[in-house]
């Protein structure tokens, strides 16, 4: 149109014209400017878009790595797990089996000792009835030896009611108190029967003991009254005297003690011959074990304490303690 009207002398149109077209030109370049800008601006934040969901993607993939390494630690750690417990089971049931096993052996050594035990003192008490018996028999043959016919005959009758008790008691590992003091006093009565010029004696019992609450292993008390008689009493010049006693000591103990006042036990052991000091006494080893084994089974149920009697070693004093 600027051309036109230029061709024709209208210049002003011509002018007015072409400054119409510079200003639409630069309008329509602006716009286009701006739609460009528009574009990158677009494009820009398309690739920001890709980039934000190529890096959401990584990282998906990613939290899926590491969701899927940990379903995999999990499992090793449950197989792990699986397999500790499995050892410590094991293990515990291995223990368990161990220790069931040290129990019975452990229960099965403690009943085989009991029985070795028991079987022990069986052996001792037939042990002891012999070597009572030959003692005894030797008594009888000193009245023969002096045609002694009444007493000889009187001390067989005693005797064998004493015998009969004896055998009675033989396999009893405890009798009650009240039959081992009638022994006593039987076996006291015949020894005194024989040395009757040698000691008197006498029994007494604490009248407030209830004698039915206690026992006593059998044929205990025997050998250390015999001991008194023969080592002891038979080797004085003047006579003396066999004190046994049972006294209380608590609701739970009685003492029972054994005293003479014979030469004492030094002085016996000088009398003895060099054939007797080759043999040791069978009876007081055999009573030493006999309460040891019983004490060892039954809790410490006796005690056995043997002393002079008297200061200058004459005399013998033997305390026994006895539990219900």
């Amino acid at each position: 149109m600027s051309e036109v009207f230029a061709t024709v002398g209208d210049y002003d149109n011509a002018l007015k014209s072409y400054q119409e077209y510079v200003k639409l030109v630069d309008e329509l370049y602006i716009k286009k400017e701006q739609e460009i800008q528009q574009v990158k601006r677009f494009s820009k934040k398309i690739s920001d878009n890709q980039n934000r969901i190529s890096s959401l993607e990584k990282d998906k993939e990613l939290s899926e790595s590491k969701i899927s390494l940990a379903y995999v630690d999990q499992k090793l750690s449950e197989e792990s797990n699986q397999r500790q417990r499995l050892i410590i089971y094991s293990l515990f049931g291995g223990f368990l089996l161990m220790s069931l096993l040290v129990y019975y052996m452990y229960r099965n050594s403690k009943q085989q000792k009991f029985a070795n035990n028991l079987l022990a003192l069986k052996s001792m008490r037939s042990q002891m009835n012999p070597h009572f018996i030959f003692n005894a028999l030797n008594s009888v043959n000193s009245f023969i030896a002096v045609n002694d016919e009444r007493n000889a005959n009187r001390y067989l009758s005693e005797f064998s009611v004493l015998m009969r008790s004896v055998l009675e008691n033989s396999d009893e590992d405890f009798i009650p108190l009240t039959k081992e003091i009638e022994l006593l006093e039987l076996y006291a009565k015949l020894e005194h029967n024989r040395f009757k010029e040698k000691f008197d004696y006498e029994i007494t019992v604490d009248k407030t003991i209830d004698l039915e609450k206690f026992s006593i292993p059998p044929m205990l008390l025997q050998p250390y009254i015999e001991n008194a008689i023969w080592h002891g009493l038979r080797y004085r010049k003047e006579k003396g005297f066999l004190d046994i006693s049972i006294n209380k000591k608590n609701k739970e103990t009685i003492t029972i003690l054994i005293i003479d006042d014979g030469i004492g036990r030094k002085k016996s052991q000088e009398l003895k011959t060099k054939n007797q000091l080759k043999q040791k006494s069978k009876g007081m080893s055999t009573i030493k074990n006999r309460i040891a084994i019983l004490n060892e089974m039954y809790k410490d149920k006796v005690a056995v304490t043997i002393s002079n009697a008297l200061e200058n070693g004459e005399g013998t004093k033997v305390e026994l303690l006895l539990k219900k």
